[in-house]
């Protein structure tokens, strides 16, 4: 088991002056920084509802217990259950690396994308340590484990940040389906096409062909695996032929797109069940997540209590490692969010919960309030669309923010921290 580390400051709020959730409200904050995200080719040439980013964080603030218990500070003892203010989170600060992947699709292609960012400015821990660095940086990179690659990422003046992004498409014939911009993005090496490095095409999870198959061994290593999680080993270098000063400084940062959204193109099997008990026709179904018959590996529903955890009984002091082996629900909620409607940045210590769009769609976080030992601690940000649900497990930062100018409606079910 990872050594748990748990935010790193919570902030005592005085009893009777309620936190000000009006001025710099993190969920906007964040939610900013993927409005300020740049790619290197035209925007028609992604699949919006397939962009999700990663940022790497540094250091986070949650707000403490309301009264009376505004002096109980540490996580292990916060164990009423109804104290949503202990929850919230007040501030963050990230890391320097930034990560983006989806669908690119030009003239009838389509194929995945990975981006990799590096903050550029005096006040990077790479500049810091260099004491400078000039118009491109190096990159050692991994991804799902494979053989490391060394990259050239250089400075996009536009976004400050040195940038490489990669398409799983071959050059052959790339520049000619690129406006203008994706051009420039090909000549300056911004963009490079290296389906080597990221195979697999659009229609490899198509529906056909799939009944009865376990979704995670197909196309296992694909970039844009629905429910397989992508990790990636990322190490910069202050001169682009991967000499100099590094960060980090040792070993590499392990990014990871984990977070577990299914629905009717992300499941673990699918089949169809003619006369489905003992009733007529035909049903077709998907499995989203599951702990029995042949998905009872999985153990997505599974979660690991640590000793301080209030299990499904309220009970603490278990042995570290342990584990419960289910999802208990004790709410189930509809939600209706108005344009603009965001629930916050929080946490729940011990509980998970389950997020169901059913009409429109929303931006979702789910991040790391301790260190997961599976990845670098992060905010991860991709769509939620209708039909579509995120699980996310105890102890995990999460919110939602409705952007459209429409109401979204949203099913919830978990269990209160």
């Amino acid at each position: 088991m990872p050594t748990i580390v748990h935010s790193d400051s919570v902030f005592r709020v005085e009893p009777g002056k309620p936190p000000d959730y009006e001025s710099a409200n993190p969920l906007l904050k964040l939610l900013g920084l993927v409005e300020r995200s740049r790619l290197a080719a035209e925007r028609e040439a992604y699949e919006a509802v397939s962009l999700q980013y990663l940022f790497p964080l540094r250091w986070l603030e949650l707000y403490g217990p309301s009264a009376p218990d505004q002096d109980r500070l540490a996580a292990e003892e916060q164990d009423v259950k109804t104290d949503f203010q202990k929850q919230n989170l007040r501030d963050f600060r990230l890391g320097d690396t930034r990560a983006v992947r989806g669908w690119a699709a030009t003239d009838g292609w389509r194929g995945p994308f990975l981006q990799l960012c590096y903050r550029g400015g005096p006040d990077s821990e790479l500049w810091r340590a260099a004491g400078r660095l000039g118009d491109a940086i190096g990159l050692t990179l991994s991804i799902g484990g494979g053989e490391a690659v060394r990259l050239r990422a250089p400075y996009d003046e536009e976004s400050d940040f040195y940038t490489v992004e990669l398409w799983g498409r071959g050059g052959d014939g790339l520049r000619g389906l690129l406006g203008e911009r994706g051009k420039t993005s090909l000549d300056t090496g911004l963009l490079q096409p290296r389906p080597d490095l990221l195979p697999g095409g659009g229609g490899d999870f198509d529906r056909d062909g799939l009944d009865g198959r376990d979704l995670r061994s197909v196309s296992a290593r694909h970039p844009m695996h629905p429910v397989n999680p992508l990790h990636l080993d990322v190490r910069w270098t202050a001169d682009a032929d991967g000499s100099g000063a590094s960060d980090p400084a040792e070993g590499s940062v392990r990014l990871g797109f984990e977070m577990r959204v299914r629905g009717w193109d992300a499941y673990l099997s699918v089949g169809t069940s003619p006369q489905p008990h003992g009733g007529v026709g035909f049903l077709e179904y998907r499995n989203l997540f599951s702990s029995y018959g042949r998905l009872a590996d999985s153990g997505e529903l599974d979660r690991a209590l640590e000793p301080y955890n209030l299990d499904a009984f309220g009970r603490k002091g278990h042995p570290s490692g342990e584990r419960e082996p289910f999802f208990a629900v004790s709410y189930m909620d509809l939600h209706v969010m108005d344009p603009a409607c965001g629930i916050g940045l929080h946490r729940h210590r011990d509980n998970q919960e389950a997020f169901l769009m059913l009409e429109g769609d929303g931006l979702m976080v789910i991040g790391d309030w301790a260190e997961s030992g599976a990845r670098t601690r992060c905010f991860e940000v991709r769509r939620l669309t209708a039909g579509h649900l995120a699980l996310l497990k105890g102890g995990q930062l999460h919110g939602l923010l409705n952007p459209a100018d429409q109401r979204a409606a949203l099913f919830m079910f978990g269990g209160y921290d």
